[in-house]
């Protein structure tokens, strides 16, 4: 009704008619601003080349509106602009189709829609080999290769999806800072400490307070004092020296996933793989030839 409102207003006259939506659309921005737009449709995409990648999120006020097939169009179109740019910036003031930059469709699709229209994310990512998933227009990943081997396109999609489904904030262990991960072992520990008093007042068992939270903090004089450890424990149960070299390899791989929890949650590499547990996802990735994950890029919605 408001394209024909305009249509009449314009006499007719098509471009008017779009350049009174555009004005409309700024006063409805203006009123709109202080509203949440935390609906909309995520979009991730990759050139034909397969080495750069771009996530966008279009955002609106509703659920409603984000599920109408032309507004999912439009984000899907305005990804296809991202890839052939850098910075947001660019990104906004690019050609969305005849003329109109990408800021100017947002503020005709806010006087057309009647929602808070904008981008809520913009990452573009290069790689020799960039694969990309996006989960029901709600989340999107890409997933950085360092090289195109056979089945790259496999690979990279399957790691899009971990990085989708389990949100990893950074690619290694490595590339934490070591007073984050001191200041957030001390944190976790207070907490099961505090439930711990609970679940004592209660009668229930206790939870397990963790010494570590990361690989970084598992040194080898760490190491070589939980075998000793697991060691002390076998011979207190009694178990014969000749089948420790069988049941040590266990104990350790125990410990170190009892202390690594921080990398299981945040560190994409240290993540068990969604697709088979048994595994990390630096595993999985070295089972598929000389390759290695050189970076990814998330957004959603949620």
């Amino acid at each position: 009704m408001d394209c024909k409102n305009a249509l009449v207003e314009a006499e007719g006259d098509f471009d008017k008619s779009i350049a009174i939506l555009r004005k409309k659309g700024q006063k409805i921005a203006e009123k709109r601003a202080d509203r949440e737009s935390s609906e909309g449709v995520v979009i991730a995409v990759v050139n034909d080349a397969a080495n750069k990648g771009a996530i966008i999120s279009l955002n609106c006020e509703t659920d409603f509106v984000s599920k109408n097939d032309s507004y999912v169009a439009i984000a899907r179109q305005m990804a296809a602009v991202a890839l052939e740019t850098a910075t947001l910036e660019e990104f906004l003031a690019s050609n969305f189709e005849d003329g109109i930059t990408v800021q100017e469709k947002l503020t005709e699709q806010t006087g057309v829609i009647g929602e808070k229209i904008e981008i809520g994310g913009y990452k573009t990512f290069e790689a020799p080999f960039v694969g990309s998933y996006t989960h029901g227009n709600k989340i999107g990943a890409l997933v950085g290769l360092s090289a195109n081997i056979d089945g790259a396109a496999e690979l990279a999609k399957n790691v899009s999806m971990q990085v989708a489904s389990m949100g990893a904030t950074t690619l290694t262990y490595k590339d934490f800072d070591p007073a984050y991960v001191a200041s957030e072992t001390e944190a976790r520990i207070a907490v099961i400490e505090k439930e711990n008093i609970e679940l004592g007042r209660l009668g229930k068992t206790l939870k397990n307070v963790p010494q570590y939270i990361s690989r970084m903090q598992l040194t080898d004089a760490v190491l070589r004092q939980a075998e000793e450890n697991a060691k002390a424990e076998l011979k207190a149960e009694g178990k014969p020296e000749q089948i420790w070299d069988r049941i040590l390899p266990g104990k350790l791989e125990r410990f170190i996933s009892d202390n690594t929890t921080l990398d299981q949650e945040q560190c994409l590499l240290d993540q068990n793989f969604i697709m088979d547990d048994k595994q990390s996802v630096a595993q999985y990735v070295a089972s598929k030839g000389d390759v290695t994950v050189v970076g990814f890029e998330r957004i959603s919605l949620s």
